[in-house]
This record gives C-alpha cells, sequence and structure tokens, in this order.
C-alpha cells in the first residue's frame, strides 16, 4: 500500500467527518487544505438532476464572477476587417479568419476562450468537431457569437465563466485561486451557483441541484450545503 503524505492525511483530517458545511466553512476549509508550493485554482462542482442526453434538459450559461478568476485568459476571435481591428484593440490575443482556422486544423489551440462575428460561422463551423469537445465553440446563448466583439473579449479576460452540463449531470468551473480573500471566494462561488440555478431548464424534474462541492487543485472535495449557497427563494426553485 502506498504511504500517505503528511500534507494529503491533514488535507483528509480537515474535512473528515463534515457534510453539506456553509459557504463560508467550506471556503475556509479549502483555504486551509490548499498546501501545494503553487496557488491552487479553486473549483465548484454541481450535480444536477438532469439529463444531458435530452434537448429540453441541456444546461449552459455564462456567468460574469464578481471577483475574477485569477486567471489570465487568452481569447482567440473570429473577425474580419473592422471587427478584428476591434477585438485586437480590446485585447484579444489571436484574430484571424481562414487563417485562424488552418491554425486550429493544425493542432494549435492555444487559447481558453473563443469568439466570433456571425459571418465567421461558416468557416468556424468547420472546426466543430475540434471545438466542440474541448467546449470552445462560439455560441450566440453565452455570448461569443457576436457583432460586439470588443465587450465579449473584455468580459472574457474580466472573469466570465461559460459553464456546461456534462454527460454524467455535472457542471465544474474555477471560480478563483486560494490565495483569494475569503469573501471574495465566497461571493464568487455564490454567483456561479446562482447562475447555474438561473439556467434551470424547463425539462428538469424532481431536485434540479443535488450536490454542490468546493475543491482546489490539490485538495479534498468539501461538501457545501445547497441552501447556504442559494438564496432561500433560489434554493426552493432547485428543490423543485
Amino acid at each position: 500500500m502506498a504511504k500517505v503524505g503528511k500534507r494529503i492525511r491533514a488535507a483528509r483530517e480537515a474535512v473528515a467527518g463534515k457534510e453539506n458545511v456553509s459557504v463560508e466553512e467550506a471556503v475556509s476549509i479549502v483555504k486551509e487544505t490548499a498546501s501545494a508550493k503553487f496557488d491552487e485554482t479553486v473549483e465548484v462542482a454541481i450535480n444536477l438532476g438532469v439529463d444531458p442526453r435530452h434537448a429540453d434538459q441541456m444546461v449552459r450559461g455564462v456567468v460574469s464572477l464578481p471577483n475574477g478568476t485569477g486567471k489570465d485568459v487568452r481569447v482567440a476571435v473570429f473577425a474580419r476587417g473592422a471587427k478584428a481591428e476591434e477585438a485586437q484593440a480590446a485585447g484579444a490575443d489571436i484574430v484571424g479568419a481562414e487563417d485562424l482556422m488552418e491554425t486550429i486544423q493544425n493542432g494549435e489551440i492555444n487559447f481558453e476562450r473563443c469568439i466570433a462575428t456571425p459571418d465567421m460561422m461558416p468557416v468556424v463551423g468547420r472546426l466543430g468537431k475540434i471545438l466542440g469537445p474541448r467546449n470552445l465553440m462560439p455560441n450566440p446563448k453565452v455570448g461569443t457569437v457576436t457583432m460586439d466583439v470588443a465587450q465579449a473579449v473584455t468580459d472574457a479576460k474580466a472573469g466570465q465563466v461559460q459553464f456546461k452540463v456534462e454527460k454524467a449531470g455535472v457542471i465544474h468551473g474555477a471560480i478563483g485561486k486560494a490565495s483569494f480573500d475569503a469573501g471574495k471566494l465566497a461571493e464568487n462561488l455564490r454567483a456561479f451557483v446562482d447562475a447555474v440555478s438561473r439556467a434551470k431548464p424547463a425539462g428538469a424534474k424532481g431536485t434540479y441541484m443535488k450536490k454542490v462541492s468546493l475543491t482546489s487543485t490539490m485538495g479534498p472535495g468539501v461538501s457545501v450545503d445547497v441552501n447556504s449557497a442559494l438564496g432561500e427563494a433560489d434554493a426552493a426553485q432547485a428543490a423543485e
């Protein structure tokens, strides 16, 4: 049997016997157990009562975290002419058209957000099998297919986070860094959970939001009380 290190053992002890704790306690535990030599990312996982195989139970959306993510997001934009210039002026890292398509087809994907003007979608559509599985495909529902490319770039750089339910009915998202102030992490967590709650699809039956967990990159998962992560009104809606 592999020997468990002191750091891992201490982290496990910190969460032992603690279930459905408040947002504030969960954040405190995650910060305490984030003891790696780098600034760990804090992530939330939300288990939903949906089956994303059905179109009317798909959950996806976007949320602007009030305190950002602490990560420098690289943004690629598909645009031509004046719109390409607007994207560059707003701080886009990569801007192009067919040339950008060819770069991606050759396996170079060094960005975390992809934005496109509507007229570029016939070009971007050829990349569906590459960008789709990576959750990078531009989509008007989350504001990444737009004529206002400057605003979309600004939002992405400022801490806007996209989310999409996975096959198992789980949504994952980064809400900051372990070095963040505890209050800012708690605020970001509630903003993320609230956005997922508001994205409840019409086809969802029974309990919508089943479980919320918080963790850092190398730390243990902490179960968060759903009612604490949501306001009372939203908690009631999530339980419907």
